[in-house]
């Protein structure tokens, strides 16, 4: 069983709280976070891995053992815990250091956040699940405009990794693979009528473009674009990759960002850097009527280091597909098939005689499709779609369920379900990154690009300019406090007020001049007498204020980066480990069962020692912790403040 974090609450650790300004403002921005992210967690069930990663782990290890590092969100939140259970922690007097244990396990639960969606259909009168999970990293987490390229530990904005899952036999009915009923036990799972149940999966992922990139809002609708020589972007993009091989195997970068106007100089930096991590490149480019690189290949001759395990294809998407011809899209799908049908996908078999319930495993996928463009959202989508299609009506050919020649859409039914789970999944992943959701989901939804569609995407694209330029700074500070990578001085909080507003008092009245002004130029232009004695003052006093708020509104575009909302901090990446207090809650104080809690001790961090990895947000004077309230289980502990 698959949960979805739909409610949290923060519970003081204190009779009477005392309450400062910063505090206030640090839960709100996490209150925020925890309301409107996806979020998911199993008891039983690893959701932080793929199938296939899964398949290989060890399962007498505990679950948050086992899970991904990229996508255990609250592992940052649960540090103190992992600590406690792996005996890491020195300075603790509840037991010593080195002692593992492994009582405290349970409640240290990995939360996902991304998005997830479980549905039971058939093809062709074929029962089967369909399943599409995609799993946002933690790693450089962030908004839009805020988290462009990637960091010195190779880390890329917008990670998303998406598998797409299709489960044959469950008896369950409602993929048992991932749930605790059914007679299923250790995620074990069950066949169906006498038939063994087979898991097919196919991951891809998106990132943004790993040089160092950004765009700086200055109020423009179109950001000052940004980008680093990409020679010092080199040993952080050889991590990157490194990670990306060791995970998935043979890379295909696919870039979709636009070869002309402002967009040029990041496919240029991609290639560069590309270029310099293969050994002996070699390059080939298709022309059209309208452009000389519809799609270029680049990729190496040999294979002499593991990095010659890149295939950079780019594909002018812009070109090829405006005029509402989407169908061009399939240009860069016959460019792939050769690599899609090496690359192949996971098939498990469920080993009705393993205790532990592990799949036998038939197929492994060797090669994974990276998409970008240049948020990795809209056009990224559209590819992702195209290419999960294609692989599943493979899947289903491969294991007779489809004729060779037919294909998933020809069931209309299960064509509608596929297209909008799809779309759900644009608008869930954009959400997240932009604050909208996705452009161009009519064609993902309905195959075509309609009218409504592209009056829906000018919505959206003026509401993400908002966001954007006046919202995002916070949620990026949410980000940041939740993930562990702010954390706020405990010495200072209540008497620093971080978040007052430092700049000069003229320069924060200039918006409200302009307000004004408005204001006035309105009001002037309300019907009045016709007495002309009074038409002229009238006349010149608006102009005078039409005259202050056009000056004003130059001024604000001009000096777009003073008026647009950013974060209101640094970052930090050290911080002072703090002893840690242990204490049960009653059933009383929860709906039943008693879990283990787990707070700071107020007072200064004297003594303690300095690590080089963050290990706990840190409030003074509130102590609080966030717990979980789930409709089926006892309350989960989340995180501990």
């Amino acid at each position: 069983m698959v949960y979805k974090i739909i409610a949290t609450e923060f519970l003081s650790l204190r009779e009477r709280p005392l309450h400062d300004p910063d505090e206030d403002t640090y839960l709100n921005l996490l209150k925020t976070l925890l309301k409107t992210g996806p979020m998911y967690f199993s008891y039983s069930l690893d959701i932080t891995n793929s199938f296939q990663r899964q398949a290989a782990a060890n399962p007498s290890l505990a679950l948050w053992q086992r899970a991904d590092d990229r996508f255990f969100w609250n592992k940052f939140i649960q540090s103190d815990l992992i600590d406690f259970a792996t005996g890491a922690t020195s300075g603790s007097s509840l037991r010593q250091h080195g002692h593992r244990e492994p009582g405290a396990d349970p409640f240290i639960l990995p939360v996902m956040f991304g998005m997830m969606r479980i549905t039971t259909t058939r093809i062709k009168s074929t029962p089967l699940t369909f399943v599409l999970i995609t799993r946002r990293s933690r790693h450089r987490a962030g908004t839009r405009y805020l988290t462009r390229g990637m960091d010195e530990q190779g880390h890329v904005a917008n990670f998303n990794e998406t598998e797409q899952i299709v489960v044959l036999n469950d008896e369950s009915r409602g993929l048992g693979g991932i749930g605790v009923e059914a007679g299923m036990q250790n995620g074990k799972v069950g066949g169906f009528e006498g038939q063994d149940m087979q898991v097919m999966s196919y991951v891809q992922t998106r990132g943004s473009v790993p040089v160092y990139w950004a765009e700086v809002n200055n109020l423009r609708y179109v950001p000052d674009l940004q980008i680093r020589g990409v020679e010092t972007a080199a040993e952080a993009a050889k991590s990157h990759f490194d990670e990306q091989i060791r995970l998935y195997g043979d890379n295909y970068l696919v870039n979709l960002v636009n070869q002309k106007g402002r967009e040029a100089k990041v496919k240029q930096a991609y290639e560069q850097m590309v270029r310099m991590l293969i050994s002996s490149p070699n390059e080939a480019s298709q022309a059209n009527d309208v452009t000389d690189e519809k799609i270029r290949v680049l990729e190496s001759t040999q294979r002499s280091h593991e990095f010659d395990r890149l295939h950079y294809v780019y594909f002018d998407f812009h070109n090829e597909t405006k005029g509402l011809r989407w169908h061009r899209a399939q240009l860069l799908l016959d460019q792939l098939k050769e690599g899609l049908l090496q690359g192949q996908y996971f098939r498990g078999v469920d080993m009705p005689g393993d205790s532990q319930g592990r799949l036998e495993v038939r197929n492994r996928q060797v090669a994974v499709v990276r998409t970008n463009c240049m948020d990795c959202l809209d056009r990224t989508n559209v590819v992702q779609t195209m290419l999960a299609r294609w692989t599943l009506t493979r899947q289903l050919i491969d294991i007779g369920v489809l004729r060779p020649g037919e294909s998933a859409d020809d069931d209309q039914a299960f064509k509608i379900l596929f297209r909008n789970i799809w779309a759900d999944n644009a608008d869930v992943v954009s959400r997240s990154y932009s604050g909208t959701g996705a452009l161009k989901t009519d064609f993902t939804r309905t195959g075509e690009r309609t009218r409504a569609g592209m009056v829906q995407d000018l919505n959206n694209s003026i509401t993400r300019y908002v966001k954007n330029n006046f919202s995002d700074g916070p949620r990026q500070d949410a980000f940041d406090l939740f993930l562990g990578a702010f954390l706020p001085d405990s010495s200072s909080t209540g008497s620093s007020l971080v978040f007052i507003d430092r700049r000069p008092v003229l320069i924060q009245s200039i918006p409200f001049v302009l307000a004004a002004s408005v204001f006035m130029v309105l009001i002037s232009s309300l019907p009045r007498s016709s007495s002309g004695s009074a038409w002229w003052p009238l006349r010149l006093f608006a102009i005078l204020w039409l005259a202050i708020g056009f000056w004003c509104f130059r001024f604000i575009y001009g000096h777009g980066v003073l008026y647009d909302i950013k974060k209101r901090w640094e970052l930090s990446v050290k911080t002072k480990s703090s002893d840690l207090l242990l204490q049960d809650m009653s059933e009383a104080q929860v709906r039943r069962g008693s879990v283990t809690l787990r707070r700071v001790r107020n007072g200064s961090n004297e003594g303690s020692t300095e690590h080089s990895t963050t290990s706990v947000v840190n409030f003074s004077r509130l102590p609080s912790l966030i717990v979980v309230i789930d409709d089926w289980t006892r309350p989960n502990l989340l995180t501990g403040l």
